[in-house]
């Protein structure tokens, strides 16, 4: 609430300053207030002023989020260009009315006439000055909420980072796994280091590689495999799954930690070896496009399985939203039976 406050004190403190300039750079301001508001040009700048102000909050909370982000910019442009000159033109509109401009502006007895304020070089100079304006705000609202953006998609990895580390390094998921792998050593099982070291390179995924922005596809297919692989080693043939990867992940990239959430929420409500489970997980990848089939029946969820597991698809969502803006297609069937999602990914 404070920090909204705040926010908004700055935007309202902002705008005042800003529809200022045009009293404080009046050229008749040294001859006193009223000499200022009685001439029309003043005027004329004051309105030109609101709307750019109107501008900026039009370029930045739906222009660059519709058109900018998903990348259609001759949308964009198109869409600018038309709202510089309609700011242009409006003042003139206003004050070519009659009446507003024939009358010259009244002054005190004693007091000089206020000098018909002209913009050097005439008409050519206030189309500089109107571009300058206009440039000035455009690249403003622009950077500004391309700052907000990249702000946003670090604060998302960092809770992302921070969630799914508490997700893999809590007492469900290691101690399962590992009396797993100590029932294994028990029976002398040749698949005991197999397992430690599946563990092992999950853990250092999500303690390193986890960090960056973008890591390998094939480490985070990986990951998902040995994750899997383990599961199995806890459930054994009970429950019914299959996991599928075609197509080569060579040269590409993926935000880490991103499909592992879809894969963890079918483990979530679709494993139970006492009902009629069935998981099927495939990863097809063709050119740098990424489509993916996550499939699950609902069952009970057993005890364990629902704790600290996964960031939530909600927080997916949000990353692909901020990561893939214009490169993602994710659709989600929930029929109370199963549950299906189905993601799309250009990684290009």
């Amino acid at each position: 609430m404070k920090n909204k406050t705040t926010q908004a004190a700055i935007h309202i403190g902002g705008c005042v300053l800003f529809l200022a300039l045009p009293f404080l750079f009046s050229p008749d301001r040294s001859r006193g207030f009223f000499s200022v508001i009685r001439n029309p040009g003043y005027f004329s700048d004051l309105i030109r002023y609101i709307f750019l102000i109107l501008f900026f909050y039009f370029n930045y909370y739906f222009l660059v989020p519709r058109f900018y982000f998903p990348e259609k910019y001759a949308q964009y442009f198109l869409i600018v260009i038309i709202c510089f000159l309609v700011i242009s033109a409006i003042p003139q509109f206003f004050f070519r009315l009659p009446g507003e401009i024939r009358h010259p502006p009244e002054f005190f007895p004693g007091q000089k006439p206020a000098p018909h304020r002209e913009i050097p070089g005439g008409g050519w100079g206030m189309l500089r000055q109107n571009i300058f304006l206009f440039l000035a705000i455009f690249f403003f609202s622009l950077l500004l909420r391309i700052s907000n953006k990249w702000r946003a998609v670090e604060k998302e990895k960092t809770y992302s980072e921070l969630s799914y580390l508490k997700a893999q390094i809590n007492p469900h998921f290691l101690f399962n796994t590992l009396n797993s792998i100590y029932a294994l050593a028990i029976e002398k099982s040749d698949d005991t280091a197999a397992a430690i070291v599946k563990l092992s390179a999950m853990m250092r995924y999500v303690l390193a590689d986890a960090g960056n922005n973008y890591v390998p596809l094939e480490k985070e297919i990986n990951y998902i495999k040995d994750y899997v692989e383990l599961q199995e080693l806890r459930f054994g043939k009970a429950v019914p799954l299959e996991l599928m990867v075609t197509g080569s992940p060579a040269g590409l990239k993926v935000a880490p930690l991103l499909l592992i959430t879809f894969v963890e929420n079918a483990f979530k409500y679709g494993l139970n070896a006492e009902e009629d489970a069935f998981i099927c997980i495939t990863i097809d990848i063709e050119g740098s496009t990424l489509k993916m089939q996550v499939y699950n029946r609902i069952v009970k969820v057993q005890q364990g399985m629902a704790d600290g597991h996964g960031i939530g698809i909600t927080n997916t969502k949000n990353r692909l939203d901020l990561l893939y803006a214009s490169r993602h297609e994710l659709h989600i069937k929930n029929t109370g039976k199963d549950f299906t999602v189905l993601l799309t990914l250009d990684l290009q």
